[in-house]
């Protein structure tokens, strides 16, 4: 029987939850909204193509399959383009093209230090339980 109704956010967030303990290693006490993927859970670049596969896997239904797109979910491939990065921080427009490509993410504490390395650590549980929202609703 496919899915009808739109998944709460406590929904989104429980699968979540499964997605990063089989991908992280880590312990569902220690995912919470406010934790942070490369801070507080400790992922590491290599790790987001997994967690791109199992969000995908978990979300799709028979009928409808989740899918991300590249650099949809996680910032990719940003460097080589002169307009955005400059001295290794994010431009003006290079903050605009991530404020739009990833709205789920919350920028407001980044303006002051536009480190590139930086990006990663803004990434939350909240942010993907958003993004994984805005995706669902846009099917």
């Amino acid at each position: 029987m496919p899915e009808t109704a739109v998944m709460t956010s406590e929904e989104i967030f429980n699968r979540l939850r499964d997605v990063l303990e089989e991908a992280l290693g880590v312990d569902d006490d220690e995912i919470t909204l406010e934790a942070s993927l490369t801070g507080d859970l400790e992922a590491e670049s290599i790790d987001f193509l997994d967690i791109v596969f199992r969000l995908e896997k978990s979300f799709s239904t028979p009928d409808k399959p989740f899918k991300i797109g590249q650099g949809e979910l996680f910032p990719e491939n940003l460097m080589e383009n002169p307009e955005w990065v400059d001295d290794n921080k994010f431009t003006d427009a290079g903050m605009d093209m991530l404020k739009e490509r990833m709205p789920h993410v919350d920028f407001s504490n980044f303006q002051t230090n536009r480190e590139v390395e930086k990006v990663a650590e803004l990434i939350t549980v909240k942010s993907i339980v958003e993004f994984v929202e805005r995706k669902l609703a846009a099917s």
